[in-house]
């Protein structure tokens, strides 16, 4: 397999998570968002790498939770208690993270400088308070109701490279 593939293949990996899991899209959303609040605290370089570090820490457990699901749920067409036991262990392994992330986010963002940076901004800028505003609204629906047909034509470009053509 070339190294193009293996990527093409991870890509593909990524974009089934957030089709398929309500979470991974909660997860990419709230991720959005800390980057564009990000911008109004002075964060160190350290603090920086912090929140790159969560954030992909809670994307890349929720798709190996995804994995193991699908795994489990391909193996096993009936009610087994290991392969329950198998998922149900996945998810709390995301939801611990998802609750450290919380927590890191809670401690970096706990800051009224920035907040009132961010305010200040919004407030002088109407045009980006309205995309904001637009930008919340495209998330809460991106998250809780992803169209299923806009990937129709990946899935159909998926399954021609995955038999190599």
């Amino acid at each position: 397999m070339s190294f193009i593939k293996g990527f093409k293949y991870a890509f593909c990996g990524i974009i089934y998570c957030i089709k398929n899991e309500r979470n991974m899209r909660f997860h990419t959303a709230a991720a959005l968002y800390v980057f564009v609040f990000a911008r109004f605290f002075d964060f160190s370089r350290s603090e920086l790498i912090l929140l790159l570090l969560t954030i992909g820490a809670v994307i890349s457990a929720e798709v190996i939770n995804t994995a193991i699901e699908e795994l489990c749920d391909k193996t096993c067409s009936k009610y087994d208690i290991h392969i329950k036991n198998s998922k149900d262990a996945a998810a709390g392994a995301v939801l611990v993270l998802a609750i450290f992330a919380a927590a890191i986010g809670i401690i970096l963002f706990c800051n009224t400088e920035g907040w009132s940076r961010a305010y200040d901004f919004y407030i002088s800028h109407p045009i980006n308070l309205c995309g904001l505003a637009v930008s919340g609204i495209l998330s809460v629906m991106y998250v809780t109701a992803l169209p299923k047909n806009l990937w129709r034509g990946f899935n159909a470009n998926k399954e021609t490279m995955r038999k190599g053509k």
